[in-house]
């Protein structure tokens, strides 16, 4: 059972003290930081060690100063090719159409590998750090200088739904939490109107295992992501009644009350039921939102300066059928504006995906067949409304305390598939990381000379090692953020996981 105050309002009536509405409102969290900053220091006097804590209470797992509050993930569905976007590799281009010979037997996930393969863009550095970056993620040479870079990252499988539910969910198989949902789990909201977690999906779909990649799993409900399909005539389903005429606003309001006054009188019957209370908590948020929502989703009041900084197109409203790099800029970018709106009213975790499940044409990052026609587009629309929402978080002082981290499931191979596209390459790919305590302006852990294994294949970076890395930020010891579902104390790092340090700032 959860009783972190957090987390749960207590059954009963709505009323309470001023003293009461402070602490729910914002000294629960504030004591929290206040008890993770004096346990850091040795300060905090007769503190119960962690046997004493409830398995299932987040507070035990509250032990650093947190640098960070909130987290933005961007998420390359498909396997966008770090060669072909952040890891330069010159011997590409000079070896460009020899035979591809990594002196080792190579295994591909569809057939034999073809002649090396140069990126067909081209690379300059950026910035004081001189970061060497592709004409296609040429926006984001403007916030380069506060990007930290791994490319040393390895994964599990070539597939991309388990490679997909490694990234987002710390586990290969299904049945886990999103990263997310742990972070909501963990801290808790800072706006009860708004969800703690939201999901922003490429419009034209979900990636590969759909919402099994933001699922709260075993966790209590209330700690999954909650859909918003930014730019559609319904973002958010079923928060509004139909527009039939027969349900009135007062109408509503009024059920919704006798629906509330049910529901606790149930759950007051059934006391430890975490299903059912997550359950009303979810409705509650639901109504709450209706008033709450729309606001935070209306991009109208913006300046043309922002939609422009962000590659938002205002006037258009008929794209062409082929991908193409004016469209992706603006959907993309609308995606980002509404996640800094998010951020700056209280959502913990937002998670804005950039492709779909396979297709064809194609419409995600896995470029089997044409590199150059797929990832320019994507690229282009990816990094120009990521690096307009790391100006703008900067501008309004959120950067400092909001991590963004940049990912795909992994990377591409160095050698021609099909003439002109790339295998997958789970041996070795990128991930960014900027704000929140995050170092800027360095890259961490190099590839190989062709971008096909980490240049140290003893020590590479895992996805547990960038999970546990956010959540020290966040202010989490990663072995001790747990929950205990069938008898096991799972965690986000499963068992894995060790902290970057050369990235903390």
């Amino acid at each position: 059972m959860n009783n972190s105050p957090y987390h749960r309002l207590p059954p009963g009536p709505p009323g309470f003290s001023r003293r009461e509405f402070l602490w729910r409102s914002g000294g629960g969290l504030g004591g929290l930081a206040l008890t993770g900053l004096l346990h850091s220091q040795g300060l905090l006097a007769g503190e119960p060690d962690a046997g004493q804590i409830p398995a299932n209470d987040p507070s035990r797992a509250f032990v650093y100063p947190p640098k960070a509050r909130r987290v933005v993930q961007l998420f390359m569905a498909g396997a966008a090719s770090h060669i072909d976007l952040f890891d330069h590799k010159p011997a590409l281009k000079q070896r460009d159409g020899q035979p591809w010979d990594p002196g080792e037997t190579v295994e591909l996930f569809q057939d034999g590998h073809g002649a090396t393969l140069a990126s067909p863009w081209e690379f300059r550095p950026y910035g004081q750090s001189g970061k060497w970056l592709s004409e296609i993620v040429a926006p984001l040479g403007a916030v380069v200088d506060e990007l930290a870079f791994v490319h040393n990252l390895v994964g599990k499988t070539g597939v991309h739904s388990q490679a997909t539910l490694l990234q987002a969910t710390g586990f290969n198989t299904p049945g886990f939490p999103g990263m997310g949902a742990w972070v909501s789990y963990g801290l808790g909201s800072m706006n009860e109107n708004l969800p703690t977690f939201v999901v922003l999906p490429d419009r034209r779909g979900f990636p590969s295992n759909g919402a099994k990649n933001w699922d709260a799993a075993f966790l209590p409900a209330q700690h999954q992501g909650t859909l918003v399909r930014v730019g559609a005539p319904n973002p958010i389903e079923a928060l509004h009644p139909p527009d039939t005429g027969f349900i009135t606003g007062a109408g509503e309001a009024d059920g919704l009350s006798i629906m509330r006054e049910i529901n606790r009188e149930h759950a007051a019957q059934r006391p430890g039921d975490e299903r059912l209370e997550a359950r009303i908590r979810s409705y509650e948020l639901a109504a709450r939102m209706q008033l709450a929502a729309p606001e935070a989703l209306d991009l109208s009041g913006e300046s043309p300066k922002t939609l422009e900084r962000y590659g938002i197109d205002p006037t258009t409203r008929q794209w062409p059928k082929e991908i193409n790099a004016a469209e992706e800029m603006d959907r993309f970018g609308r995606k980002c504006l509404t996640a800094r709106r998010l951020l700056e009213r209280g959502v913990r975790f937002v998670q804005i995906w950039s492709g779909c499940d396979n297709g064809f044409p194609r419409r995600n990052w896995d470029s089997h067949e044409d590199i150059e026609r797929d990832h320019g587009p994507l690229a282009l629309g990816f990094s120009k409304g990521a690096a307009a929402l790391i100006l703008d978080l900067k501008e309004r002082g959120l950067l400092e305390d909001t991590i963004v981290l940049w990912t795909t499931e992994f990377g591409r191979m160095p050698c021609a598939q099909s003439g002109r596209g790339r295998d997958h390459n789970p041996f070795c790919f990128t991930n960014w990381l900027c704000g929140g305590g995050i170092r800027p302006g360095v890259t961490h852990g190099p590839s190989d000379e062709w971008g096909y294994k980490p240049a140290d294949r003893a020590n590479p970076t895992q996805v547990y090692d960038i999970h546990a890395t956010m959540l020290r930020l966040l202010g989490f010891d990663h072995t001790r953020l747990t929950f205990r579902h069938n008898g096991i104390d799972r965690r986000l790092t499963d068992v894995h996981g060790k902290v970057i340090e050369p990235l903390l700032a």
